[in-house]
This record gives structure tokens, sequence and C-alpha cells, in this order.
């Protein structure tokens, strides 16, 4: 009973942040503007605009995420080189604790203030005679919102790999050496078969923290609405288009079914992974 009652508060949290709100969603999804059952607002998913969205969402997603995971993947194998408990780890896994959960607003100034038109790198190149002035990449909607994304992917890939990386026993390859096995061997044969499932697991968990960000977006870009975020943004608060509120609502459902596919992946190599590193 006591172990009961210590559990309401995260029942209590889960029940009015995240069951509440994807009800709502659900069934708003499937009723009209006077709430009467329909399909018409799955049948508006088709409409070009938003097909589009939920396209370049999933590419932009996609492409960070593998960016993210293989330089995060990277940098966690040198993390996890250095002496435990060192200054040089202690450091960098602390830094990357700080830059994975540094985005939104804050983050999209930090690039504008960067290499924006005035930025201070901006300002400094022109100097050499590069002048990133004239030019918009930072508010397009692929180039820049993939720089800007891969920022924030790389140090929560190193959160999420670093354990996996840390759990691959010396004895392991010790035993490749011993049987005349080469570093190759031992990364192809051994620690990679056995890092593969967490790497993707991982990957696939960066995909749906990109999939899902929309604040360092809608501060970036202005025009449009490129991504399907931005466009249930818009859905709620465009004062051109009215009676779309539950559009959105089936745009938010179709995110939810593809964040549902891809983490019930990402639980199924988790498990997969577990069993191997003895977690």
């Amino acid at each position: 009973m006591g172990a009961l009652i210590g559990v309401l508060p995260f029942f209590a949290y889960t029940t009015i942040f995240l069951v509440t709100p994807t009800l709502i969603v659900v069934v708003g999804a499937f009723l009209d503007g006077s709430s009467r059952p329909t399909l018409g607002n799955l049948s508006a998913l088709a409409q070009p605009q938003i097909t589009s969205a939920f396209i370049h969402s999933i590419v932009l997603s996609a492409v960070t995420a593998v960016v993210g995971a293989v330089l995060g993947a990277v940098l966690a194998y040198a993390v996890s080189t250095a002496r435990e408990g060192g200054t040089l780890r202690r450091l960098v896994t602390s830094l990357c604790g700080v830059l994975a959960q540094f985005g939104g607003v804050t983050l999209a100034f930090a690039f504008v203030a960067t290499v924006g038109f005035q930025g201070f790198v901006t300002l400094w190149l022109q100097n050499f005679g590069i002048d990133l002035a004239g030019s918009t990449w930072l508010f397009d909607p692929y180039k820049g919102l993939m720089l800007v994304y891969t920022y924030f992917q790389i140090p929560l890939m190193l959160i999420v790999f670093l354990p996996a990386v840390e759990g691959l026993r010396p004895q392991w390859r010790e035993a490749a050496e011993t049987l005349g096995g080469s570093t190759w061997d031992y990364w192809q044969h051994v620690a990679g078969p056995i890092l593969a499932p967490s790497f993707i697991g991982a990957m696939l968990l960066l995909f749906t923290n990109a999939f899902s960000a929309y604040a360092t977006a809608a501060a970036l870009i202005s025009q449009g609405s490129p991504i399907i975020p931005l466009q249930i943004g818009g859905t709620l608060s465009s004062e051109v288009l009215l009676g779309q509120e539950n559009i959105g609502k089936a745009m938010a459902l179709g995110m939810v079914v593809v964040v549902a596919v891809v983490m019930t992946s990402y639980v199924l190599l988790d498990r997969r992974t577990s069993r191997w590193l003895g977690r």
C-alpha cells in the first residue's frame, strides 16, 4: 500500500500532462467543428502542404539523427577511453548534459547571434572576404534546421550511447586478440554486433527528439510551415484560416503514430542490448 501511495504523484503527473492531452488529440481528430464524428480531418492529411510537411519532418529528423548518432558515437567512444572519474570525462559529460537540453528559442537566438546577418562570426569572417550576411542559409528549412538540430543531437547521443560503450568488457577484446583477431576483427565481429542494437535504438531516440521539436524551428522559420509541428501550430494560431483546430489534432495524431512506432522499435532494441550488456 505504501509503495502505491509513493507512485501516485507519478501517475497523477502522467495523467495530466501525457494521457489527457493524448486523449484530447485522439478524440478531436475524429470530430468536426460541431463535435460530430467525422473522418474529414484524417482525409485532410492528404492535402499537398500537409503531406509535404510530414515528408520534410521525417527527412529532417532522419538526417539529423544519423549525423548526430555517428558523431555522437565517435565522441562517446573517445570519452570512454578517458580515465574513469577524471576531469576530462566529467567535463565532457556535464557539458553534453547541458547542451542536450539547450534548445528552443534560446538555441535559435544563439545561432542568429553567431552566424546570423549581424552575428559576430559573420562580421569576423567579413575581414577575410567571406560574406555570410547576404545568405539566408540559416533560415532555410533544410540547411539551417539541419545544422541547428544536429547541434543538440550530438550531445544527446553521447549521453544515451555512452553507457553501452562503457558496457563493453575488456575480456572480450583480450579474447579476440588471443585468438589472433585484429582491431578490425574485434569491432566487426564482437563490439560492432553488440553495440548495433544500442546504436540503432539511440538513433531512433534522436529521430523522435528532432521530429517533435517545435520552438527552435518556430523561432527561425518565419515564412510558411515546412515541418509538421509548425503546421499544427498554424492551425491553432492562424488568424486567416479559422476552424482548423481539429485538423491540427489529426496531424498531431499522425505524429503520435510515427513516434509510437519509432519508440516501440527503440524499446525492443534496448531489451536486446540489455541482455548482452548485463543491465
